[in-house]
């Protein structure tokens, strides 16, 4: 790699890992990058999942306090996401990318309205005096979805789950922010097995990315801590948005 390649990858990396510790879509600033530096889409795909696996249990562990109240809760939701990672994982080896980009926009611009109106579909769904959130049959349904998505592709993963656990009845957002980046440390770690195993990484290009991710996903999940939990939201809402505007912008062109 030359110093450009080297600095464009390493820059995207770290944007991607303090960007899924603190709302999702990392994969959207190191996927591209990726790409641009001449790696094909499957294994750029592939090696995008493995680099950013220690930035997810970096940002798991910058909660680790929050996620101390969820044991019980966590189990089910982590062995959900754990058997959906790798069937993900397996598909992608099957699929090429080019089939399921055209999918991204849609998927995104659902997620993030969902997430939006997320507190009003709650009340309706659970009831204004609902209590805390359970392991409903819902709930896991929708894990297990994402946990598709994520061992899949990856990229608005850390948004379409922000959005089945706030519709699953979790209200507070830096607690949404803990689970979803525990469980998304489950899903990364059972796709990298599969992709390493499959022999689809670049580890030059991974192993850059493995350092830099996992610098932005802890220094992302600490300064999330600190921002106020309507603020958080709004960012949220509107990296969703921008996302989606973008990549509807790239599929028309």
């Amino acid at each position: 790699m030359s110093i450009l390649e080297i600095l464009l990858v390493g820059i995207a990396a770290f944007c991607a890992g303090a960007m899924n510790s603190v709302a999702g879509g990392g994969t959207f600033f190191s996927f591209p990058a990726l790409l641009a530096v001449g790696v094909p889409p499957v294994i750029a795909n592939a090696s995008n999942s493995v680099a950013l696996w220690p930035a997810s249990l970096s940002g798991a562990w910058a909660f680790r306090n929050e996620l101390a109240r969820y044991k019980r809760y966590l189990i089910p939701m982590g062995i959900v996401s754990f058997v959906g990672g790798i069937a993900g994982g397996l598909l992608l080896l099957t699929t090429k990318d080019s089939t399921f980009s055209k999918l991204i926009p849609w998927l995104l611009l659902f997620a993030t309205v969902l997430f939006a109106f997320s507190s009003k579909l709650s009340v309706l769904l659970r009831g204004a005096s609902a209590g805390a959130p359970t392991n409903s049959p819902a709930a896991l349904a929708g894990q297990a979805v994402v946990s598709v998505y994520g061992g899949f592709f990856g990229a608005g993963m850390g948004i379409l789950m922000l959005a089945s656990l706030a519709m699953a009845g979790h209200d507070d957002v830096h607690e949404i922010n803990a689970i979803k980046n525990l469980l998304s440390a489950v899903i990364y770690s059972v796709t990298v097995l599969t992709f390493v195993i499959a022999g689809a990484v670049s580890w030059p290009h991974t192993l850059l990315m493995l350092a830099t991710a996992t610098l932005g996903g802890y220094w992302g999940a600490t300064i999330a801590r600190k921002i106020p939990p309507q603020w958080l939201r709004r960012f949220i809402i509107a990296v969703g948005f921008a996302l989606t505007v973008f990549y509807f912008y790239k599929t028309m062109m």
